[in-house]
């Protein structure tokens, strides 16, 4: 039986019918939808940890345990796992584990493009590169028995387009795999010094294992052609070479580390000009570079942003066509003026002129109609304080009209970066300052940094944004909501408790939508002479059932000051001459009424009260 599936639900289709027992992770683009489709299997323990560190601690303890374990999270929640990883790759494991690093090369919905194949060759473990949702499937369920056979963690790494690109996917059944035996092994799973020597020679001895299976593996294969140009190629940009450079040889690395040296080798010259190709970094160019090899890569690759098969026509291609342009699929043969990181334009058919494509047209984002969160930055704003923010909607707080943020660094920085400020400029410039963090993100990695202020003295303010899920990632549930993955009740944390128990005295909770309430908890909590928090509360707009009424502009009394389009909402817009509310859009947060100075915004079906 096939089915169309994303790589994600793929690779929890794979994990699944290869025995996976414990799964947790933290929510992400591009990996969220991992633990959604794993939550639904009764045979997994799926969860939702406060942060990918936990979350990789989880699946650490599952396999040691004797079960097979999964961590799966974005390409920078490997930093936040990073720890417990590089010392995983030490002690090896019993049971299979698998970590999901799903990169995001174009940033779609991240802060940078890092490239995680080298978290793997400097924890020595072996890295996986799927090209489609059929090899996710099938690499998953390898995963796991090379992680038995050679004793490691090992890395699957998959990229935006991968994950969230449709295939079919040959279904299987499930294998019921025995839980293994625990067996007390302080010497193996105990990193003093002295057992974490003798683990890192266990490390170097599996890598030259891994290195001779890399030779023989059916995961690196030679697509023989025309033997005049051949190409090194991993992950999706091998669909892209596939279908820009039909005709050339290629060899495909689905084991990216450890390369398999010889196999390369003997292709590169087994072929007169040899090009690599791969998204991001020159990691396995730099690679074949150090063996001596002739190769051609990120001289006309772009190392920035994701790759497509119009950018490989236009920069390999456009070398490849020069002598042999027999091997350039016929559509994509390179423009006289292209460039190689140049803006790219469809090809015309034969004889005929192209016309431009018209640019699409902007969007910028926006927080959704009725957000809780607006009316705080409009406060934070008008007060003109520095705001040291945090990875989630919030973060659009940074755009315009609101423009109310001063920094986003990675999830919970925003307490370290308030704290910097502070230590670097004193205490007065301090009480401009304030962090910004979300429920989730409070949980994932904010309570060390709050902990970290009330103890090295901080007198500085954070402002917890409690919208009461995950709402970046589409709303998943945290140790704040009350439920887990699986949608069963569980122990609710209680925000104001844990900040009372990290040492603050200073607490205040109020309600996003009253504006005066915000200001006042703001200005009071900057003047306080010791760290203070506030919690701002209100469930997101997009989880509250039902809708508490539209609001409308009286044309007649609105001065077209246009104040209320400093808010921001995509319901507001201004027809030349006066406001108007879209009653579409509108979610009835009110907050535009109480930022109206002419009282020209009003409840609607209130114009005849």
């Amino acid at each position: 039986m096939r089915e169309l599936l994303i790589g994600n639900h793929a690779l929890a289709r794979g994990a699944w019918e290869a025995g996976l027992k414990v799964a947790a992770a933290y929510p992400g683009t591009p990996s969220t939808e991992i633990i959604e489709a794993l939550a639904g299997y009764p045979e997994v323990y799926a969860e939702w940890a406060p942060n990918e560190k936990v979350a990789l601690e989880v699946a650490i303890g599952a396999a040691i345990g004797g079960a097979r374990a999964l961590a799966a999270m974005k390409h920078v929640g490997v930093n936040v796992a990073a720890d417990p990883l590089m010392t995983l790759a030490y002690t090896g494991v019993n049971a299979g584990l698998v970590l999901v690093s799903a990169d995001d090369p174009g940033l779609f919905s991240s802060q940078n493009e890092q490239d995680n194949r080298f978290y793997a060759r400097m924890a020595q473990i072996p890295c996986l590169e799927p090209a489609d949702s059929q090899e996710v499937k099938d690499m998953t369920m390898l995963a796991f028995e090379l992680s038995e056979k050679f004793d490691t963690p090992v890395m699957l790494r998959l990229t935006t387009r991968i994950a969230h690109s449709y295939s079919l996917v040959e279904l299987g059944e499930r294998r019921e795999v025995p839980l293994k035996d625990y067996v007390k092994q302080p010497a193996k799973y105990v990193m003093l010094p002295a057992f974490g020597k003798k683990r890192h020679l266990a490390v170097e001895e599996r890598r030259h294992r891994l290195m001779e299976y890399a030779e023989i593996t059916p995961l690196n294969r030679v697509e023989w052609a025309d033997r005049r140009v051949g190409v090194i190629t991993s992950g999706v940009a091998y669909q892209y070479v596939k279908e820009a450079l039909p005709g050339v040889s290629v060899l495909k690395l689905g084991l990216s580390y450890p390369l398999p040296e010889k196999l390369i080798r003997d292709f590169v010259f087994g072929v007169e000009t040899c090009y690599v190709v791969e998204e991001l970094e020159p990691f396995l160019e730099d690679q074949i570079r150090a063996q001596g090899l002739p190769v051609t890569g990120k001289e006309l690759v772009p190392r920035v942003d994701e790759l497509s098969s119009l950018i490989i026509a236009r920069t390999v291609g456009a070398h490849v066509a020069a002598t042999a342009p027999e091997l350039v699929a016929p559509e994509f043969l390179p423009a006289p003026a292209a460039t190689a990181v140049g803006p790219v334009r469809p090809l015309a058919a034969a004889g005929k002129t192209a016309e431009p494509t018209p640019p699409l047209p902007g969007r910028p984002p926006l927080m959704c109609p009725g957000c809780p969160h607006r009316g705080v930055f409009y406060v934070l704003k008008k007060l003109d304080l520095v705001v040291a923010g945090d990875i989630g909607c919030y973060t659009l707080g940074a755009t315009p009209p609101l423009n109310a943020m001063d920094t986003c660094i990675c999830m919970g920085a925003s307490l370290g970066v308030a704290m910097g400020l502070e230590k670097a400029r004193g205490t007065e410039f301090a009480r401009r300052v304030v962090g910004v963090i979300g429920d989730s993100t409070f949980l994932h990695s904010g309570m060390t940094g709050l902990l970290d202020m009330v103890y090295n003295g901080s007198k500085g303010t954070l402002i917890i944004l409690d919208n009461g899920t995950t709402a970046m990632t589409g709303h998943q549930d945290h140790p704040g909501t009350g439920y887990t993955a699986a949608h069963r009740e569980a122990p609710k944390a209680d925000l104001e408790a844990i900040v009372r128990a990290l040492g603050v005295r200073r607490v205040q909770v109020v309600d996003s939508y009253d504006l005066e309430a915000v200001e006042k908890a703001v200005r009071e909590e900057t003047e306080a002479p010791e760290p203070s928090v506030i919690i701002v509360r209100r469930p997101c707009a997009l989880i509250v059932k039902g809708k508490k009424g539209s609001y409308t502009v009286l044309p007649d009394n609105c001065l077209g000051c246009r104040y209320c389009l400093d808010l921001g909402c995509p319901a507001l817009s201004f027809n030349g001459i006066h406001a108007v509310i879209d009653p579409i859009q509108c979610n009835g947060c009110g907050v535009c009424r109480q930022v109206c100075p002419s009282e020209a915004i009003i409840k609607a079906g209130e114009e005849d009260a």
